[in-house]
């Protein structure tokens, strides 16, 4: 290849350029982090492009059609794109894929004429979009390459001479935006793009392919930055979502996006979209897309914590649950606490739980929606991604979920657990907590306040273990709808059970496995009966601390809570709304009281 001119480029040739400019992005990737300051100062542009980037190369294969290559590329690209920066690149690899016909291969002179047409796809993307970014340096490489088509046939010799054209325009980025000029740096994404480029040139010019595929094969962890920073984060969460079938048109979904925050992207086409935005309230914004189209896919990432974590860490020991742990958002904030959400998801709808949805939110959505909804576990790569993360900044972690029972959420943090402790060096402890929802928000809190205290690992860890027996959960079930409805139990039992007007006490067992402790023929009768247990609990072991549950039924709650607090002298740790990965089983009208022992 060195010596060859190329005068084609066909969909092997593309993958195998794409490849080579891939493997350059997940090279640079602490670079690209250090220099990251707009349009937020928090230094994972080069992680957000690398995550990109490995998401494409773990699902795109070769094809002789320039084409089928392309668009393969592009779909994994939007399914995968992370951050700012993702997005957009995305978006170009998208506008690449829609411009190009039915072509097996691609002269220089088609390939200048689908280039600049992408120019238009990913300001179109853009909400605001400010010049002196990635999307300068793409323009100002694609005008290039379209103004040689007629004097160039020869891609080898273009693309070198590209480069001249790239730097230069990297380098102004300083003098276009006001922030990278104060902070001597250019665009972290503009030299993303740079960096992708001269990968591709490289291949071109200097290396053979079978050098590129064993060097490509060896996997290139994704990097978290070490770099600081105490700058204001204007909104909170860094939201992203796959919709699908949209009902509204793009200038239509970034005024919407535009009213819930900013650095608004929307990249895609009508049948699916990718959007990027940063907000305090994505709960929000999805309830009201929701109406506009289908959401197959979210992630939301906290800033405020990412900044922590690096920044401002309380301690040296990380802690890690997923969101069946019912806490105040308070008392997670106050220690740090990093929560995995489960999937929640109506129909084909997609949700976060508490995070892109509310329980109050899904109350509301459990009565009117026509599907009944279900819950998908927390899968494996979740909690690789976090805890590389937490691994790069803390000297341990400690990770407690939902009962291994009656959940697979224990047993993929376990194995992603196993993988990065061994990358990072860094130790992991996870434990099956074999209880859920409060009870386990009461586990998470006395292992914080341990952590707090300064506790020697060695005594936290054989105290984890003491913990779990001591803890207990009461469910008053006040219908059994929606067990019938998830399929907990048959038609015929709930039927008799509604009929009867009976009224299940639910608890947890030893193994960790849900069982029915008691019935009566009234709410108010459970609840007293519910007391009687808890009384009789502590005569015997004396109550530490506290939390009750309710799903939209405040009446109730506030009866344990009097009860409680008359029996034990304290207030409650927290009074919550049930997760909504319980709730959907519990259903509306629940109350619950979980405790610890002494």
């Amino acid at each position: 290849m060195t010596n060859q001119a190329v005068y084609k480029i066909d969909g092997r040739y593309l993958y195998y350029t794409f490849l080579a400019g891939a493997h350059r992005i997940l090279q640079h990737q602490t670079e690209l982090n250090k220099m990251n300051v707009f349009p937020v100062n928090d230094k994972d542009t080069g992680t957000n492009l690398a995550s990109t980037i490995r998401s494409i190369l773990d699902n795109i294969k070769p094809d002789r059609s320039f084409t089928v290559t392309a668009g393969v590329i592009a779909d994994a690209a939007l399914i995968g794109a992370r951050g700012n920066s993702g997005v957009i690149f995305a978006q170009f690899l998208y506008g690449i894929s829609l411009e190009t016909e039915n072509k097996i291969e691609l002269t220089l002179k088609e390939f200048a004429e689908i280039i600049i047409k992408t120019v238009n796809y990913i300001y179109e993307a853009v909400a605001n979009p400010v010049e002196g970014t990635m999307l300068t340096v793409i323009k100002e490489w694609a005008e290039y390459i379209y103004s040689k088509k007629e004097i160039h046939t020869n891609f080898k010799q273009l693309f070198v001479e590209s480069l001249d054209i790239l730097k230069t325009s990297l380098q102004e980025t300083k003098n276009k935006l006001k922030i990278l000029q104060i902070s001597n740096v250019v665009d972290a994404g503009a030299k993303g793009f740079v960096v992708f480029i001269e990968g591709i040139t490289d291949l071109i010019v200097n290396r053979n392919i079978r050098h590129l595929v064993i060097e490509a094969s060896q996997n290139i962890s994704i990097i978290h930055s070490e770099e600081t920073t105490n700058d204001v984060i204007t909104f909170r969460y860094c939201t992203e979502a796959m919709i699908k079938d949209l009902r509204i048109n793009n200038s239509g979904i970034q005024a919407i996006l535009k009213r819930y925050g900013d650095s608004a992207v929307v990249a895609g086409s009508d049948k699916a979209k990718r959007i990027h935005v940063h907000t305090d309230n994505p709960a929000e914004l999805f309830y009201e897309l929701k109406d506009h189209g289908t959401i197959t896919f979210q992630k939301v990432d906290d800033m405020i914590r990412q900044n922590e974590i690096v920044t401002k860490r309380k301690w040296n020991i990380a802690l890690v649950t997923d969101s069946t742990c019912d806490l105040s958002q308070d008392i997670i904030d106050n220690y740090q606490i990093n929560v995995l959400p489960f999937n929640v998801n109506f129909g084909d709808n997609h949700y976060l739980d508490k995070v892109t949805i509310t329980p109050d939110q899904f109350y509301d959505m459990l009565d009117s929606s026509k599907t009944f909804p279900t819950t998908s576990l927390i899968n494996e790569q979740s909690f690789v991604n976090l805890y590389s993360h937490l691994a790069s900044h803390y000297d341990a972690i400690i990770s407690i979920h939902i009962s291994g029972g009656l959940s697979g959420t224990f047993q993929n943090s376990q194995k992603a657990a196993e993988k990065i402790s061994k990358e990072f060096n860094k130790p992991i402890y996870t434990y099956d907590s074999k209880i859920l929802s409060g009870a386990l928000g009461l586990l998470v809190h006395r292992i914080a306040l341990a952590i707090e205290s300064g506790m020697e690992m060695e005594v936290l860890l054989k105290s984890i273990d003491n913990w779990i027996t001591k803890t207990k959960i009461y469910v008053s079930v006040k219908t059994l709808k929606y067990f019938v409805k998830g399929g907990r139990v048959s038609k015929p039992k709930g039927f008799i059970s509604n009929l009867l007007n009976i009224k299940p006490i639910v608890s947890v067992n030893a193994d960790g496995k849900a069982e029915l402790i008691g019935k009566t023929f009234s709410q108010s009768s459970n609840i007293k009966k519910v007391m009687k247990l808890v009384t009789k609990l502590n005569s015997e072991n004396k109550i530490f601390n506290y939390i009750i549950l309710h799903a939209h039924n405040l009446e109730g709650a506030d009866i344990y809570v009097k009860f409680m607090e008359e029996l034990t002298g304290k207030d409650p740790v927290s009074v919550v709304d049930i997760s909504p990965a319980i709730g959907i089983n519990a259903g509306i009208g629940t109350a619950a009281v979980s405790l610890i022992t002494e």
